[in-house]
């Protein structure tokens, strides 16, 4: 029995070469499958050469456009007018240029009648005749308004300015405010114009014509 046990340790010299032969196979295949290397290069150093750049050129000059200048104009000499020597004989007749003024014959121009050659003006026209407009005096009485109640309640007094459009028969055409202390003494003044104010039209040469006129009222409360 130990004896087969001995025999089944030896190993065959078969096995023995095929091992070895395996482990070298296996030794080749790591040697070659190793990544290579890169080899290491020394450079020489590298010199760094300052190339120098030319400056820019200089820049170009701006030429301005030739300007073309007229040459003045001759003046004319001045040359004094020809004088002319009137004759002493105011028959003799002279070409010249100049208004030969008419005789003097004592009479004033414009007075003539008309058949000695001179020349007739006539008389300035008459300005018109123009009038304002005026209180009827039959109706004087009726030019102050009514004084407002709440104006009376209120113990307020005031002066009202107007201006009124009298028409050619002489009744208010219309009415604007000129100023006034409150809104009640302008609507009072204005009823009362246009219903029983009367004025003599304005007339120009005797012809009516509408015309504008400025009217104030006092409204105080000793007259109320």
């Amino acid at each position: 029995m130990y004896a087969d046990r001995a025999n089944r340790t030896r190993m065959s010299p078969a096995g023995l070469t095929m091992a070895v032969g395996i482990n070298a196979a296996l030794l080749a295949a790591l040697i070659w499958s190793a990544p290579e290397l890169p080899k290491v290069i020394n450079w020489d150093p590298i010199e760094a050469i300052n190339i120098p750049i030319p400056p820019p050129p200089p820049p170009i000059p701006k030429v301005e456009p030739t300007k073309t200048v007229e040459a003045p104009r001759p003046i004319d000499p001045y040359v004094p007018p020809k004088r002319v020597d009137v004759p002493t004989k105011p028959t003799d007749r002279v070409d010249t240029t100049d208004v030969i003024l008419p005789p003097d014959t004592g009479t004033p121009p414009g007075t003539g009648t008309g058949t000695g050659g001179g020349v007739t003006v006539d008389p300035p026209k008459p300005l018109p005749v123009v009038t304002v407009p005026e209180i009827d005096s039959r109706y004087a009485d009726d030019l102050q308004p009514d004084y407002p109640a709440d104006m009376r309640r209120a113990g307020l007094e005031g002066q009202v300015v107007v201006k009124v459009l009298v028409g050619t028969n002489g009744r208010v055409k219309a009415i604007e405010l000129v100023s006034s202390p409150h809104d009640s003494f302008f609507q009072a003044t204005r009823r009362q114009a246009l219903s029983r104010w009367r004025f003599k039209p304005a007339t120009r040469d005797g012809i009516p014509f509408e015309s504008w006129r400025t009217m104030r009222l006092g409204f105080h409360l000793t007259d109320a």
